[in-house]
């Protein structure tokens, strides 16, 4: 990552949004900070950050209606999103996860640490397929080069992380991928985030993927394939 990239720290806490852009600037990042939901979506269509770092919760617009908008317009839909949440309750890190955001961190938080999964997210980003060939299995077909999904040649909008897993999945040809596999392949590596994560972001997958989900098998106590076979067993 050569070029400056542009960080959207969005938080209705000043002092810490401020914080946050001060040690991204000192760590190489543009960055500026939104305090709410409305400048925060302002600024992703007239800025087009590389990334944003976004509150869970928010007055008025919330950082899942943010993140939820994101994700339905054409020309953000593949912006990585970091969520911020003050809860260590799992179903708030699931809740981000499920709205399509690429990872939390959990208040309070170490600015290193934040900063790692920043980078982490940008690489990820940036990194070239093992192959550019596209990948078909039934009607799903995968663009590597282009983060292109397609069903039956309509295409269908997946996050960052989702992509990588569904296309993991595919090039696998069959083979049974585990949990942490999965992680390695779409987080990369040193993040560590739970077995339940991967599973919130398959259920994501096949829901966008609606009857063609069914080429996504979980195998009970192990992981998940991608077959056209029925014969799998789901958890």
């Amino acid at each position: 990552m050569t070029e400056r990239k542009h960080i959207l720290v969005v938080d209705d806490e000043r002092d810490l949004a401020d914080l946050l852009v001060y040690n991204l600037q000192k760590g190489g990042f543009a960055a500026t900070a939104a305090y709410d939901g409305r400048a925060a979506l302002q600024a992703v269509s007239e800025h087009s950050p590389d990334l944003v770092v976004l509150d869970l919760m928010m007055p008025e617009l919330s950082g899942t209606e943010v993140a939820t908008r994101i994700r339905t317009t054409p020309a953000t839909t593949n912006l990585p999103i970091i969520m911020l949440t003050a809860k260590a309750d799992e179903l708030d890190q699931l809740l981000g996860l499920s709205i399509g955001a690429d990872d939390y961190v959990t208040k309070p938080f170490s600015t290193k640490v934040l900063l790692a999964r920043i980078q982490a997210v940008l690489r990820r980003a940036e990194q070239a397929p093992a192959s550019d060939e596209r990948v078909r299995l039934g009607t799903v077909e995968i663009d590597p080069r282009t983060h292109e999904v397609r069903v039956a040649g309509k295409p269908i909008a997946f996050t960052l992380t989702e992509f990588r897993l569904l296309l993991a999945l595919i090039q696998a040809e069959g083979r049974i991928l585990t949990r942490a596999v999965l992680m390695a392949r779409a987080m990369g590596p040193g993040i560590t985030v739970t077995e339940r994560t991967i599973d919130v972001h398959m259920t994501s997958i096949r829901r966008k993927l609606g009857g063609a989900g069914r080429i996504l098998l979980t195998v009970r106590g192990v992981g998940y394939r991608a077959t056209l076979e029925p014969e799998a067993v789901e958890a």
